[in-house]
């Protein structure tokens, strides 16, 4: 009766577990079934897993045997959360403990200091399906809280991404050359300090000026610029033209 062998639909050919030496000590060969045994399944008896007399056309997805393991967890909260229940995509049968999850074979594949947090650093809320991968649904509050310059009051994008790397939080560059006016070339290389310098008013970066570093040049520059069509000594009219080429 253990197991038994006819409600289980044991074969009827004896020699395939048992030898004419002994009846008792019958071997079953898992390992040429449908679920080789691995890690600590070898370690287990029959009854661990076939306690319900199942045998033949036992089920072999994980939480047949680990439901209750799965309901349980919490460290992530694998039912709340709506991880997978094939364990074997971040558990092996080596040990239960040190599950890893390939996190490069999601949408979000992780870089830089991403790679370091722990799982709990982004899913303290207990999500992980369905998880925004918006930059400020982690970081709504640096972007908040920053001042030099004040990205919320300014109305900077909230996607980190169009001036930070995910290696490092400081050293944010902003395509200013290419979008706006050339202030990482040319002649205004190193002859600014900040971005106050320029832009006056923290919370309005459209709002700027030429004349914090011209405004002795008035003279020379309406010298220079006698005859030109639609000149003003006005920063506005400045950037109409300048970078020279420019058109109005």
């Amino acid at each position: 009766t253990q197991p038994a062998h006819q409600a289980a639909g044991f074969p009827t050919d004896c020699t395939a577990c048992h030898t004419t030496s002994a009846w008792p000590g019958a071997t079953f060969d898992h390992q040429a079934t449908a679920f080789p045994l691995t890690g600590k399944h070898l370690t287990q008896s029959c009854l661990a897993c076939h306690s319900d007399g199942v045998y033949r056309g036992k089920p072999t997805a994980c939480v047949s045997c680990h439901q209750s393991d799965y309901n349980g967890t919490t460290q992530p909260a694998h039912q709340a959360a709506g991880f997978p229940t094939d364990c074997t995509a971040c558990h092996t049968t080596s040990a239960w403990p040190g599950a890893t999850f390939d996190h490069q074979a999601t949408a979000f594949p992780l870089t830089g200091k991403h790679l370091i947090q722990s799982c709990q650093a982004c899913h303290s809320d207990g999500v992980y399906r369905g998880k925004p991968t918006a930059c400020v649904s982690c970081h709504q509050s640096a972007y908040n809280g920053t001042t030099q310059p004040a990205h919320q009051a300014a109305g900077f994008p909230t996607d980190c991404t169009a001036c930070h790397s995910t290696t490092a939080w400081l050293g944010a560059t902003f395509d200013h050359d290419g979008t706006y006016f050339p202030i990482y070339s040319g002649k205004h290389h190193n002859q600014w300090s900040s971005c106050a310098t320029c832009h006056t008013k923290p919370s309005a970066f459209t709002v700027f000026t030429c004349l914090v570093c011209h405004e002795h040049n008035q003279a020379k520059m309406n010298s220079e610029h006698k005859n030109k069509p639609g000149y003003q000594y006005q920063s506005l009219a400045c950037l109409g033209c300048h970078p020279k080429g420019r058109k109005p």
